[in-house]
């Protein structure tokens, strides 16, 4: 379908077509609650869900950090985009072809060169790929490549190439075919592919090197990795960032393995792009690498969207230990399960996989150490415990625990390394001092407000709050009359206000809700739902009836209790006449409890 309309009008086009809860749950792992779904925020650090996705208003919210928009907000921040790019990536997605001058030059501008960048990394992976595959250029790749065991399987898969040597076939084999496919210099050049020479012409910046395309989440080629073939330097080399790259951002391998990695919920981390392509040779295919930088806080917090933990697959070398130590603060503030699996001596994931097998790679995953135990015991086994190796433990750690922006994490690392260094937690304090929450923080506990509510009611609201579109149903039933708390009649008279069940949104309602504790109380009831899973839609229908009877017979209850004073009152004063007629009124009341479930 082409689109040639105003902007607003293809934006609307493509937002229908276009499915929120796919296009979140590819990165985010989202659970069902009520009517609505949930998951971690991929935009902050949290332990307990208060990300939403609604898939009824087609938009998401977060309860913690305030971050909600609609399927363009969310493909704009997580990858990163310009509304341009999230506008095409969408509209391609969903067989939407849009007609480019609706956007305005500028846009169009931006877009080109974003575009012309991924089109340079494509037709480059393609030239590698041919590269490989020609009898005299990619001779010394292909043997290389089978002599560390790579099969035609994985090189297809991961789509391996080579750039070829310089001495065979010139030191511009790549940018001249793509320069002859209509690419410009300065976009080779902006791609990291050619390099300028200082006295005007270019050349190839990848030669003589095993090349790895290196995806990002969406599957387009932003960027390379390439091995050296032979014993030249660097050893491994990769793309400059761009402005569709960066290198702290993206982990090798993480677009093929990603469904590995929820299925499993772990993932492996190893240092190199052969490690990898190794352990998925022998099945092991939960894994990824960073891209020759130490992992980042980015790197961590993409993990925690797919997995519950991720161990360091590293070598036993004093690099390897640098690694782990650097990740430490990364996994506390993001609340990451981290462990190391310590490799024998002398082996990478990639030999040690080879010589003993897979079962031996799940043997030392199963027996990983936690990250900051395996920190400790190596820094130990450095400095020793004299006393002049524990000033030299206790100044590294000092460093460590700085980094950790949790209070209570610093506080818990404090305690529990000055206890096994048997030395005073005040030698861990100088510089920042451990913080205990504020008076504010506590008192903004979901235990007060709304959670005080008598059991029936609170059931009321937590209901409305996951599904406000039986509001007006349950408002007819009496909802108003029965549920006296101010707190929780606040709540209701707001909602009463309100015009539809559009509006009645959570994040709607969460807006004109100014005491803490309700909105802790209410955003707690939203990241946790209901404790049905399945048939969400006949379980909510359920429930409401039997909300809507206990109303009515609530109402019927007290109406009956009133009509009985009324009763008592008529008899004190002789009023014969009103108490017959009161009494009337009592049997007709009666009656209708045949129709409650008391």
């Amino acid at each position: 379908m082409t689109i040639s309309a105003s902007r607003e009008q293809i934006k609307n086009t493509v937002k229908e077509a276009a499915d929120i809860v796919q296009v979140i749950g590819e990165v985010v792992e989202l659970k069902r609650a009520g009517n609505r779904l949930t998951g971690l925020c991929p935009f902050h650090n949290e332990k307990t869900p208060s990300f939403t996705v609604n898939p009824q208003g087609q938009f998401f919210h977060c309860f913690g950090c305030g971050e909600h928009g609609d399927v363009f907000a969310f493909v704009m921040k997580y990858h990163r985009m310009e509304f341009p790019e999230a506008l095409k990536t969408l509209a391609q997605r969903y067989g939407i072809e849009l007609a480019e001058r609706q956007l305005t030059e500028a846009e169009k501008l931006q877009l080109r060169r974003r575009e012309a960048l991924y089109e340079a990394n494509e037709a480059a992976a393609v030239v590698y790929q041919q590269c490989l595959r020609h009898p005299k250029l990619g001779k010394v790749a292909r043997t290389y490549l089978e002599q560390r065991g790579v099969p035609a399987a994985i090189v297809e898969r991961y789509r391996l190439g080579c750039a070829p040597d310089p001495e065979q076939a010139g030191w511009s084999y790549l940018a001249e075919q793509l320069l002859a496919k209509g690419l410009s210099i300065d976009t080779l050049m902006q791609s990291g592919l050619a390099v300028g020479k200082e006295r005007g012409g270019h050349y190839d910046r990848f030669r003589s090197r095993v090349m790895f395309p290196i995806a990002d989440m969406t599957g387009r080629i932003v960027a390379f990795g390439g091995r050296i073939l032979g014993d030249g330097k660097p050893k491994y080399m990769n793309s400059p960032e761009s402005p569709i790259f960066e290198k702290s951002r993206l982990l090798f391998g993480l677009h093929q393995h990603r469904d590995a990695i929820r299925k499993k919920r772990r993932a492996l981390v190893v240092e190199g792009n052969f490690d990898l392509l190794l352990l998925a040779v022998h099945g092991i295919d939960n894994v990824v690498a960073p891209l020759g930088t130490a992992l980042t806080r980015d790197h961590i917090r993409t993990l925690r969207g797919y997995g519950d933990e991720a161990v360091l697959l590293f070598d036993a070398d004093a690099a390897g230990l640098k690694a782990a130590m650097r990740s430490i603060p990364y996994f506390l503030a993001e609340q990451v399960e981290g462990r190391v699996a310590l490799l024998p001596a002398g082996h990478d994931p990639d030999s040690y996989v080879r010589a003993e097998g897979p079962a031996a790679i799940a043997a030392l995953v199963e027996t990983a150490r936690p990250l900051a135990e395996f920190a400790f015991d190596a820094l130990v086994r450095t400095h020793g415990l004299t006393l002049t190796g524990k000033n030299r433990i206790i100044a590294e750690l000092k460093e460590l625990i700085r980094e950790s922006t949790l209070p209570e994490q610093r506080a818990l690392m404090v305690a529990h390394f000055s206890e096994k260094l048997g030395v005073a937690p005040t030698y861990f304090q100088s510089g920042r001092p451990t913080v205990r929450p504020s008076a504010a923080a506590e008192a903004a506990s979901p235990s007060e407000g709304l959670a005080r509510l008598p059991m029936q009611e609170r059931q009321v609201i937590d209901f409305l709050v996951l599904y406000p579109e039986y509001f007006d149903e349950l408002l007819q039933a009496g909802l108003a009359d029965v549920v006296r708390e101010p707190t929780a009649l606040r709540l209701i008279e707001l909602m009463a206000q309100m015009d539809g069940t559009v509006s009645r949104q959570p994040e709607q309602v969460l807006a004109y809700v100014a005491d803490t504790q309700d909105r802790a109380y209410l955003v707690q009831v939203l990241t946790k739902g209901l404790p049905h899973e399945t048939g969400q839609q006949e379980q909510a229908r359920t429930m409401c009836d039997e909300l809507v009877r206990w109303l009515r017979a609530a109402v019927h209850k007290r109406t009956v209790a009133e009509l009985q004073e009324e009763i008592h009152r008529a008899e004190s004063l002789g009023n014969t006449g009103l108490l017959m007629e009161l009494i009337r009124r009592k049997q007709e009341m009666e009656q209708k409890k045949k129709g409650f479930l008391i």
